[in-house]
């Protein structure tokens, strides 16, 4: 692999079980050193792009690229590279945590480094003497999470690796994920709690019945969506009624409580709004931009909608 070839690389993946259309010209790019976040809701595609990924299922068509190599014909020499964690992790119940940690490594062809793991163990709070079957799903994940993060890999392929985690392992785990791409190691995560994505990831790519619906930084994805913005003004009828001349300002509307002036804008108004709300001496002013959670709902709003609407109809 030379430097500029991207750990992984899916280019119009497509897959179908029956009459499912599982994936559907999927596109999704892992830059070396990059955590890069997968999202979708359950059905989406993201567990069958994984298998693709680890070799384990054959796409229809497309291309599925692993450092530049094919993972269904190159997938023993690739997983030397790569460590995976499952969203439900199943482990020998006969064995100790310790004791699968290790075979879990040498079925790698490492030889352990027992200081790293008793740091690992340390720091994800597990006990290593127990045999596995007495684990909780959390302890479970632990396990899996520790033999990864104690592989010297390229890539880490992490699958919801966070279910049945308490929120401080959850922190620990952020941790764990920035420590290893400072030694250079890159990450694929699909998880389902946005707050984790949004704070360990470089790029998100967002998809839906099997198509990639958007992919970019952060700050790149902000830009498709509105701020919300909170203003004082001493006369925000005056202030509403200017703002609502200006191209890209919406949802204007005055807090009958406190009049406080509250709408939402547009990346690209935000110069011609302001320069209105200073002109009448507004204070307070907050702008924040959209959360991740926000622009994944963008994508799926209308099957909330959908959902909410069954609901009522239900109800009715």
């Amino acid at each position: 692999m030379t430097a500029s070839t991207p750990p992984v690389e899916v280019h119009d993946l497509r897959k179908r079980f029956g009459t499912v259309q599982a994936l559907d010209g999927l596109d999704l790019v892992v830059e070396p050193g990059q955590v890069a976040g997968f999202l979708g809701p359950n059905g989406a595609g993201k567990s069958t792009t994984i298998r693709v990924l680890l070799g384990l299922l054959h796409a229809d068509a497309g291309t599925a690229r692993l450092f530049g190599k094919d993972p269904w014909t190159d997938g023993v020499g690739l997983h030397e590279r790569l460590a995976y964690v499952p969203g439900d992790v199943t482990l020998w119940p006969q064995l100790t945590g310790g004791d699968t940690i290790d075979l879990l490594l040498r079925l790698r062809g490492l030889q352990v480094d027992e200081s790293r793991k008793a740091q690992m163990l340390h720091r994800f709070e597990l006990d290593p003497t127990k045999r596995t079957r007495t684990y909780s799903k959390g302890n479970r994940q632990k396990v899996a999470l520790v033999a990864a993060f104690c592989a010297d890999v390229e890539l880490l392929v992490l699958d919801e690796p966070t279910s049945g985690l308490d929120p401080l392992m959850q922190a620990v785990f952020q941790d764990s994920v920035r420590e290893a791409t400072q030694a250079g190691t890159s990450v694929l995560l699909s998880s389902h709690v946005l707050a984790e994505v949004e704070a360990l990831c470089d790029t998100v790519t967002i998809i839906r019945a099997g198509r990639t619906m958007q992919t970019g930084t952060l700050g790149e994805l902000r830009h498709l969506t509105r701020s919300a913005v909170t203003a004082r003004v001493e006369d925000p009828d005056a202030a509403r009624a200017a703002l609502e001349k200006l191209d890209g300002v919406h949802d204007v509307a005055v807090q009958p409580e406190d009049g406080t002036l509250t709408f939402h804008l547009d990346d690209a108004a935000t110069p011609a709004a302001t320069r209105v709300l200073a002109d009448l001496g507004a204070h307070g002013l907050t702008v924040s931009p959209p959360s991740l959670e926000e622009l994944f709902l963008r994508q799926y709003g209308d099957e909330l909608e959908l959902l909410e609407d069954d609901g009522a109809a239900v109800r009715r």
